[in-house]
């Protein structure tokens, strides 16, 4: 098994097919990813290890069998977690559905999902009855991969806010060789 370290980002672009990585630098998703990246650039101890640096770079034009495919799992075989970015902006893509699905189905990755449309807890918990808001389950239905997949590992939900991801990250319970139990997690407001 390969040395799982890595965190492993999925989201949705938008512009599949450009050779333009100006195209990719402008779709919403991939700019919350580069963020996570500049964090750690300009802070060492960032807990985010970048699972998409630990292969070959590919185009988005590369051949989705022979190239593409095999490149994302070997990038989530070495990985310790799955960070999923969910917005309103999301598609059920084939690069989403493959990454979810190799990643929960065939790893076991526990995920931490991102709502990039929320920055404080109170707007995906709702604080009172401790439960996580009907408008984000919702969300779930745009990827049904991830709906249908998301109840074999531990899910962790948090919005868009660094000291939460950074708390998410450094959170033993939800590593590959630490995992807690499959449910949904969210810390409380």
């Amino acid at each position: 098994m390969a040395n799982k370290i890595g965190n492993y980002c999925a989201f949705y672009v938008t512009h599949v097919g450009s050779d333009s990585n100006l195209a990719a630098h402008g779709v919403k998703d991939f700019v919350y990813y580069n963020m996570l990246r500049a964090w750690k650039r300009n802070d060492s101890t960032f807990p985010f290890i970048d699972s998409h640096d630990k292969n070959y770079n590919v185009r988005d034009t590369s051949d989705w069998e022979k190239t593409l495919k095999p490149r994302l799992r070997d990038r989530i075989n070495k990985s310790k977690n799955l960070i999923f970015f969910l917005s309103q902006d999301t598609k059920n893509s084939r690069a989403v559905r493959e990454e979810i699905n190799h990643a929960i189905n065939v790893n076991g990755l526990p995920v931490i999902v991102v709502y990039t449309d929320y920055k404080e807890k109170s707007d995906i918990i709702n604080c009172t009855s401790k439960t996580i808001k009907k408008k984000i389950t919702d969300m779930w239905g745009q990827v049904p991969m991830f709906k249908n997949s998301k109840d074999a590992v531990p899910v962790l939900h948090i919005p868009y806010k660094k000291e939460l991801i950074r708390a998410a990250l450094s959170d033993p319970d939800f590593r590959y060789s630490t995992k807690t139990k499959p449910s949904d997690y969210f810390f409380p407001c």
